[in-house]
């Protein structure tokens, strides 16, 4: 299902808090123009992206050498006879066919922006062309890893609908070019018109956009990245396995188990330091093309996510994190679900760890119209409430023997453009899927649920870390919202707005930029419940 934005009108009147603006991009209601020019990466690209491979071979042809420099040997023995000079040879005539393919790969990769396209070949043997609509650009990434960065060179991603691991990448730009490419991506996917630029071989080009302003919203300080690590989950289980290894330790009276923990402790470090790397500098904007994203220590990376263009989101709170008042927000976005690994958890974190405050500006971001005349009320009742709190329907009493800690935080509220879903007592959790992104929808119900007439509502969306699921909701109950959903769903995709959001925008005049509400970060006190 092709992903669309939503509108972006002012928040104000949809019950956030006072909004201040950011002016919006001018824009033509002209057809844009063909970009008729072939444009290269930077030269110095295929060296940025094959340097490991350069140094593999210097080391592999030169480590004879290096031994007899160490030992304070002659470096060639016999003349020109020695078995040096042949690894020298052999060495130079492998440097100089990586080096050729370095640039025969550089020469032969070209991009173009085009008609709606953005255009890239590649290859001088087997040759590939690959191509994306602008209209299905889900989000667009600047990547800048250390050595990249060291040269002032950025990697430019952007990921279109579906598209998964074939995701369109220019490697390597300078980061001023990054930029600029991303406002122009954007900017024609979004509907701004480009005027004429200069002429070239092949006829007049496009001129670029401006890059967007921008309105930072929120940062993530580093003293609270730090304590966020301490206290997560995986910190629990460091000492938790720290004090089952002691113990085993002095029963069996043997120092041995304590060596089988140093792999384990160098994969806790790992990650920690993975997690840190990612998360150091956190920052979220909000800009006319999106939400802009920044983090990163040695690796960075910018992301801007296009308005609309999330499927769900989940808030998240770990029983450690309840002490600080302490949250986790990720999303699905279309176009990120194929990829794995640690990079693609740090792309799909809307916020590594924020206050109370800071999720709700985040929501405001995702939801700008959050379909309820009291979203403060009705969001802290969703992440902290329990039973009926701001109108939520739980899991019936009937069913506490199957969830004795969960029955009375389970639960949904549908309001008048997303559907909230809450559940854990203890591993607190909403998800938020705005009811244009509901897919499709199943019911399940297991003998044990059949027994106490409860049953499970699945919301398929995009692929991501996201799974929207309704826990052990009456059955009616359940049945009811399976309609009311489908109903609300086809209705909202029905009101949803062009693909080209920034006309919209411009229109208007200003892009409104969510004010921090005034939001109690003390988590409520669970009151006793009688009966």
């Amino acid at each position: 299902m092709p992903a669309s934005a939503n509108n972006s009108r002012p928040a104000a009147k949809r019950g956030w808090p006072a909004c201040e603006p950011v002016d919006a991009v001018n824009s033509s209601p002209e057809q844009p123009a063909v970009d008729a020019g072939w444009h290269r990466v930077h030269p110095a690209s295929p060296f940025v992206r094959g340097w490991v491979a350069l140094v593999a071979v210097v080391v592999f042809f030169g480590r004879d050498i290096f031994e007899r420099a160490l030992q304070g040997r002659e470096l060639i023995d016999h003349g020109l006879n020695g078995r040096v000079l042949w690894l020298l040879a052999g060495g130079a005539a492998v440097l100089l066919v990586t080096v050729a393919g370095f640039i025969l790969s550089w020469y032969f990769t070209r991009y173009q922006l085009s008609e709606g396209y953005v255009r890239v070949n590649s290859g001088f043997i087997f040759k590939q062309q690959r191509q994306a609509r602008l209209d299905r650009v889900q989000a667009i990434d600047i990547v800048q890893p250390l050595l990249a960065r060291i040269f002032g060179l950025a990697e430019l991603k952007f990921e279109v609908a579906d598209a998964g691991e074939s995701a369109v990448s220019l490697a390597y730009l300078p980061l001023g070019e990054a930029k600029q490419l991303r406002a122009t991506i954007l900017g024609r996917a979004a509907g701004i018109a480009p005027g004429p630029g200069p002429a070239s071989e092949t006829g007049t080009e496009a001129a670029p956009l401006p890059e967007a302003p921008e309105h930072v919203v929120l940062s993530v300080p580093h003293g609270r990245l730090v304590g966020s690590l301490l206290l997560s989950e995986q910190s629990l289980f460091v000492v938790l396995g720290a004090i089952a290894s002691v113990v085993v330790s002095v029963l069996t009276e043997s120092g041995a188990v304590m060596l089988y923990l140093i792999p384990a402790m160098l994969g806790l470090a790992a990650a920690y330091w993975k997690s840190f790397n990612k998360g150091f500098n956190f920052t979220s904007a909000i800009s006319p093309d999106g939400i802009r994203l920044r983090y990163g220590l040695l690796d960075t990376q910018a992301q801007t996510v296009p308005p609309g263009r999330i499927q769900a989101l989940k808030v998240s709170q770990s029983p450690l994190w309840r002490i600080f008042g302490w949250y986790r927000i990720q999303v699905n976005v279309a176009g990120y679900g194929g990829s794995a690994g640690n990079e693609n958890a740090a792309r799909t974190t809307l916020l590594p760890v924020g206050t109370l405050n800071d999720v709700m500006l985040a929501l405001s971001l995702v939801l700008p119209d959050p379909g309820t005349a009291d979203p403060v009320r009705v969001f802290t009742a969703a992440l902290n409430g329990l039973d009926s709190d701001a109108g939520f329907t739980i899991t019936p009493r009937r069913a506490r023997l199957i969830a004795p800690l969960g029955w009375r935080r389970n639960g949904f509220l549908a309001t008048g453009t997303a559907l909230l879903l809450r559940s854990g007592r203890w591993w607190r959790q909403l998800v938020l899927v705005p009811h244009q992104r509901t897919q499709s929808m199943a019911l399940s119900q297991g003998p044990l649920a059949r027994r106490f007439g409860v049953a499970d509502l699945v919301l398929h969306t995009t692929a991501g870390p996201v799974v929207p699921r309704l826990i052990q909701a009456d059955v009616d109950e359940a049945v009811a919202l399976f309609d009311q959903q489908a109903a609300r769903a086809r209705e909202a995709r029905k009101r949803q707005t062009s693909e080209q959001w920034l006309a919209e925008i411009s229109r208007a005049g200003s892009l409104p930029v969510p004010a921090t509400a005034p939001v109690n970060d003390t988590p409520p006190q669970e009151e006793p419940h009688h009966g």
